[in-house]
């Protein structure tokens, strides 16, 4: 007579309900000033579910030691010290069976309780963890609402794509404790140097007297941050949630700093960007050359190259151009009457990123119709006061009773234009023409 496994399926399904009803009263339990307060009715009910609970785990387990023994004695066996083995086994795992206690038990006579008590504080300096573990038969997903049982597969998620260029990568890494950086912006230079004659006459000849002008500047170390809110039983079971939230907030900083450097307004606690910084250069791509022989006029390249010009007239070697992603695919795609690339072939084929001899950044941080180019980390340098970092803390508004944390990415820095000159802010306002 085969084993009927149907009484079984009845008493799990039954201690599953009663664990499901202690969950729910556990997860109503109050934290007042770092105690915890149990109501006598929750007591009660959590206490009588514990029983129901060990008794019918008790005949679960019965029954399981029934069915293992039904399966065992309908095999062949090979001696009587195989069912000796058995019945012994089972005898073992009996006994090991004990007595638990409630949570409200446990938290009593925890240690960490006995501490609040003689430290006379309204605040447990360590939160209690219990030893009472019940596995959840079903974890709800983000959102949706999946069958009631059965093994949830997760696929990860699939996360937007980054930027990968940064105008911060064109300059050099320095450093700063202070918070104002204060620095002389020259303004002007009325060279005078020529040469000179020993004598003039009878006296030795006087040597010509060049001029400088400063004017002093200030750049103030501003902050760039934000935050996000989350559950923190979120981020401690979902360790790939975590990451995600991590990553996007210290790439969120990215993108801002990116913004400030170039465009920043400087008024309020934003930084100068270079693009609105007084003295920069400026060059339109229509102010070129067009050729009504060739019937051709200068393309944005084009365009690129003359701006580089002012630079190197202003005596600085440009060190790096941005562009919006936009322009430069024109460049990229700009072709000869023959229907040839212009730009070098190794760009085409995957070559180092450059026009002219100089490393192109492009990004969606430069508005399309807009380039500049010059030399950054010399007419131009970034301070870092502090580095991008994240924090975690419960003490924002009721998170600590919400059981929610607050994640900050946050970041100091502060920009020096001190060339402005020596940047050339590009226009595309419209090709050349006759």
């Amino acid at each position: 007579m085969s084993f009927d496994n149907s009484r079984l399926t009845e008493l799990q399904g039954a201690m599953r309900a009663k664990m499901a009803e202690n969950k729910t009263i556990a997860d109503n339990f109050k934290i007042e000033d770092g105690t915890v307060v149990v109501s006598a009715e929750q007591k009660t009910a959590f206490d009588k579910n514990m029983a129901d609970i060990r008794e019918i785990k008790s005949l679960v387990e019965s029954l399981e030691a029934m069915r293992d023994a039904d399966k065992w004695a309908s095999e062949p066996q090979d001696s009587v010290a195989q069912a000796s083995a058995f019945a012994t086994s089972e005898l073992q795992q009996a006994v090991q069976q004990v007595r638990s206690k409630s949570i409200g038990e446990a938290f009593l006579a925890s240690a960490e309780f006995k501490s609040l008590l003689a430290s006379g504080s309204a605040n447990m300096p360590a939160p209690y963890k219990s030893d009472y573990n019940v596995k959840d038969l079903y974890s709800a997903l983000p959102t949706g609402t999946p069958g009631s049982f059965g093994t949830i597969q997760r696929d990860a998620m699939v996360v937007p794509p980054m930027r990968t260029k940064r105008v911060r990568d064109l300059f050099p890494s320095r450093t700063t404790t202070a918070a104002i950086i204060e620095y002389f912006r020259m303004t002007g230079f009325t060279n005078n140097a020529a040469a000179v004659a020993e004598r003039s006459g009878a006296a030795f000849a006087a040597k010509p007297q060049s001029s400088f002008t400063f004017v002093g500047e200030q750049a103030p170390v501003r902050t760039l941050a934000h935050w996000e809110a989350a559950h923190r039983n979120v981020l401690a079971d979902e360790p790939q949630l975590r990451s995600i939230i991590d990553n996007e907030l210290m790439y969120g900083l990215r993108l801002q700093e990116d913004a400030q450097i170039l465009n920043g307004s400087g008024t309020g606690e934003n930084l100068t960007g270079i693009l609105n910084t007084s003295g920069v250069q400026t060059y339109n791509w229509s102010d070129g050359v067009y050729s009504a022989t060739a019937g051709m006029s200068d393309t944005k390249a084009d365009a690129i190259r003359r701006a580089a010009t002012l630079s190197f007239l202003a005596y600085y070697e440009p060190s790096g151009i941005v562009l919006n992603p936009n322009d430069w695919e024109d460049i990229e795609l700009s072709k000869d009457g023959n229907g040839a690339y212009v730009v070098a072939v190794s760009v085409a084929m995957g070559g180092e990123q450059k026009l002219w001899r100089i490393p192109v950044v492009d990004t969606p941080a430069i508005a399309e119709g807009t380039a500049l180019i010059g030399a950054f980390g010399t007419g131009a340098q970034i301070y870092d006061r502090e580095s991008p970092s994240i924090r975690i803390s419960e003490q924002h508004a009721d998170f600590f009773v919400r059981n929610a944390i607050v994640i900050l990415a946050e970041q100091r820095l502060a920009l020096a234009v001190k060339r402005p000159e020596s940047f050339v802010k590009v226009s595309f306002d419209a090709a050349p023409s006759a």
